[in-house]
């Protein structure tokens, strides 16, 4: 089956695109992402267009960029999408994978989306415990920065930090490892589906309502040193 993956940036996507990579049946033949097109950053996440872009050619997949008005009502996003399930059917496109994980509502959405078009839903993480989701993402190479935090349940200073074991288990009982219910979210910067990791720096947060953003970029080559605080390379 080829299929695409709804890439947000972040570590669960980015998971369910290694797990597809093991299986024989899928093909993956691209990412799929929706961006704010004023903004141009990955929506919900708040990852710069420029990152994505690094990340695209270092998973070597084709990069189909949604973009989606600001602001942006539910018939704006049926309609943006509609578009795009429709080009990728012409390009003998299948399927689309999602990160998903337990959240019945998103899923149902999701299957509606696609229901009338010749593109079947996978759902490679659904039903895992997130616990365990985590140690493996973990297990495996991937490497993550926290790009938005939701302050009516974590600490917005968290935004801008790794996603490591000490995130994790310093996390209350009541927040998702995955921030599957919104906690968190975050941008990929290593992994097994890079053929090379991305070096980023973190420029500093902003604010948007309850949710502290952190500005994610890419390191220029060649300029001069951040703080080291400010680094976020990958461990060696």
């Amino acid at each position: 089956m080829r299929v695409v993956v709804a890439w947000s940036s972040g570590k669960d996507s980015a998971y369910a695109l290694h797990v597809l990579k093991q299986r024989t049946r899928f093909e993956v033949v691209g990412l799929l992402t929706t961006l704010n097109a004023a903004r141009r950053r990955v929506s919900m996440h708040g990852v710069r267009e420029e990152v994505l872009e690094v990340q695209a050619k270092a998973a070597g997949l084709p990069l189909h960029k949604v973009l989606l008005p600001e602001p942006c009502t539910d018939e704006d996003y049926r309609a943006a999408m509609a578009a795009a399930i429709a080009r990728l059917e012409e390009e003998g496109v299948q399927g689309i994978a999602f990160g998903d994980i337990f959240l019945e509502d998103v899923r149902k959405y999701r299957e509606a989306q696609l229901s009338g078009t010749r593109l079947v839903p996978v759902f490679p993480l659904w039903g895992r415990s997130t616990a365990e989701l985590a140690s493996e993402m973990l297990g495996c190479g991937i490497e993550a920065v926290i790009t938005c935090v939701d302050t009516g349940k974590l600490p917005g200073q968290l935004a801008g930090n790794r996603y490591d074991q000490g995130f994790i288990t310093a996390l209350p009982p009541r927040v998702d490892p995955c921030g599957e219910n919104g906690e968190f979210h975050t941008v990929v910067v290593a992994g097994p589906m890079f053929t090379r990791a991305l070096d980023v720096i973190v420029r500093g947060t902003v604010t948007f309502d309850q949710f502290v953003y952190a500005d994610v970029v890419i390191a220029e080559r060649g300029g001069p040193e951040p703080p080291e605080r400010e680094r976020c390379r990958p461990a060696p």
